[in-house]
């Protein structure tokens, strides 16, 4: 019986959120909250709800702990430079009524509440696909099948009324026996696509079935018996054909994307190439650049060879695998080319802004390119990718989080299980002083992929701050990369007046990494309260041209400074607003 006395509404987490962290009505607050790890119902909730709702005095036992099940490791980290972390993604009603708060009313402090990200409704017209199987005889197409299911991704991501989950979330899902059922509620839709691939020489047998997850139905299957000559008329035409399955407005493609090849080898090296961009191993940007450039021999007029010639190359040098030097160069080279052939490739585009930004410095020609991406990809995947990246700008010149934070939320509802966007949100809530939230993320993500590169050292920074300092060494000790984990020892150690430590550990790391982390060395001289030395450190990491100059102005390590003249000097160095 529903009555004004008697409790009915029970607010259900199924994630991480902290109590703490959770911006809800107050009537939520008159019925003890409930935890539902994973979202997966057991009979301990069910009594739960019983005493809750029942009225029914004494305890339902203790609360569950909100752990969810990890999900296999994604390796491959962004090819741009991110800030860092994780969204806690809170469904049910607590997760309606923050998006609901996010878009009506403003945030208590710089940004907007991040502990939610999704509301409950999942639209009718909303699909994953999921990676299609490789059934060749010796299963040695698996390149095939991944780079098939990635094209209907793309194909399918610009139709306007479909809400599609991008390549990451989708793939997170690969190799796994999981129930379709479950995994649409991870992801949040109500279909999925999922098929398979037999190629034997030139011959090509293709399988696919649209499924609607709440109950099983199969709303189409085909099989499609043809030669490799007619693999991109069968993309076309399965993405077509799901699209009329679900209803959806057949918006269609832009004018020109990214043009393709008429040579079915040079498209298998491509294929061949982004396999491995994305396995994200130890030197497979060397091994994807070597492929793209197989491609490119066979068919030098492939603008999407080139286009992802230049991605493989930007990745290199964000992340230290070659000068900044030899990367702008080598990028500018491949994106002249990919241009010249496809001047409305808003993949090219994207990638030429973030160079200009993480390499050249140069904001204002990124985002006029970030501009014109979004203007040539009406609502594809690109769109996000440079919305984030003029928000990232706009950061670094306001010190202001709400935008940023706004397209990260957004990014998650259509990707949730994206490693890169969580690492990103993840320090941006550091950098806003969220740190509840913030460690939340970090552990979120940390369940996705526990050797995710610097993670563990910027979650140690956030519990650093928090004053958990036993835990802020343990997780900093985790991180698997030397750089970052000899970068923010010394903070710690100080921190916790091990003071020796402190030093050795921070010459230690000046003198293997200084050429490449002097920024990491400024933000130790900071904490530790010398600023001479953070200045002679910052000019390094400017002459260096790292990335983490562009966001000093958010860094938290460096805010005692921010009255200091030579900080107002870096400043207009860098032609950020004082």
């Amino acid at each position: 019986m529903i009555a004004r006395n008697k409790a009915f509404v029970v607010p259900v987490c199924i994630d991480l959120t902290p109590d703490s962290g959770a911006d809800v009505p107050d009537s939520f607050h008159k019925v003890q909250w409930t935890r539902l790890p994973g979202g997966e119902f057991t009979a301990a909730f069910g009594e739960r709800i019983k005493v809750l709702l029942g009225g029914v005095e004494g305890t339902a036992g203790p609360r569950s702990a909100d752990t969810p099940a990890p999900t296999s490791p994604l390796k491959r980290t962004s090819y741009r430079w991110k800030i860092v972390a994780a969204a806690s993604v809170l469904v049910a009603l607590v997760g309606g009524w923050q998006a609901w708060r996010l878009t009506t009313s403003k945030p208590k402090s710089q940004t907007a509440r991040t502990s939610a990200t999704t509301a409950v409704a999942v639209p009718e017209k909303s699909i994953a696909v999921l990676p299609f199987v490789d059934m060749s005889e010796k299963h040695d197409q698996e390149y095939f099948s991944d780079g098939l299911s990635e094209e209907l991704i793309d194909h399918l991501s610009h139709i306007p009324d479909l809400k599609v989950i991008a390549r990451t979330s989708s793939f997170a899902f690969k190799g796994k026996n999981e129930d379709m059922r479950l995994i649409a509620t991870k992801l949040a839709v109500a279909n999925l696509l999922e098929g398979s691939v037999r190629k034997e020489g030139q011959e090509l047998r293709i399988t696919a079935q649209l499924i609607r997850a709440a109950d099983g139905v199969h709303l189409w299957s085909q099989s499609f018996d043809r030669k490799m000559t007619d693999v991109f008329k069968i993309q076309e035409e399965i993405s077509q054909t799901v699209a009329k399955a679900l209803n959806a407005a057949l918006g269609g493609r832009p004018a020109s994307t990214d043009a393709g090849t008429t040579n079915i080898a040079a498209y298998n090296f491509l294929l061949k190439g982004n396999y491995i961009y994305w396995r994200g191993n130890s030197g497979d940007n060397a091994k994807s650049i070597d492929l793209y450039k197989e491609a490119i021999k066979l068919d030098p007029n492939y603008a999407l060879a080139w286009v992802q010639l230049a991605r493989a190359y930007l990745s290199q040098g964000l992340i230290g695998e070659v000068t900044v030097v030899v990367a702008e160069s080598s990028v500018r080279a491949a994106l002249k080319r990919a241009l010249a052939l496809d001047p409305k490739s808003a993949k090219a585009h994207s990638i030429l802004g973030s160079m200009l930004h993480a390499l050249d410095w140069d904001r204002a020609g990124a985002k006029s390119e970030f501009d014109r991406a979004i203007a040539l990809d009406t609502g594809g995947e690109e769109t996000l990718e440079a919305r984030e990246w003029l928000a990232m700008i706009a950061m670094s010149e306001s010190g202001r989080f709400e935008d940023l934070t706004r397209v990260l939320l957004e990014k998650l509802s259509r990707n949730p299980l994206d490693t890169d966007t969580l690492y990103v949100l993840g320090q941006v809530q550091n950098y806003a002083g969220e740190l509840p939230d913030s460690a939340s993320t970090y552990r979120r993500l940390l369940e996705l992929n526990p050797v995710f590169v610097q993670v563990n050292a910027y979650y140690g920074q956030t519990l650093l701050f928090m004053g958990r300092h036993a835990e802020a060494l343990a997780a900093a000790q985790r991180e698997p990369q030397e750089l970052a984990r000899l970068g923010t020892l010394p903070i710690i150690y100080w921190a916790m007046g091990r003071r020796a430590e402190s030093n050795a550990t921070l010459r230690d790391f000046e003198k293997k990494f200084g050429d490449v982390g002097a920024y990491y060395a400024a933000d130790c001289h900071a904490y530790r309260g010398e600023a001479d030395l953070t200045f002679v450190w910052l000019e390094r990491a400017y002459q260096q041209r790292e990335q983490g100059v562009l966001y000093l102005k958010v860094d938290p390590f460096l805010r005692n400074l921010h009255s200091d003249p030579r900080f107002k000097a870096v400043l207009r160095k860098m032609k950020l607003p004082e």
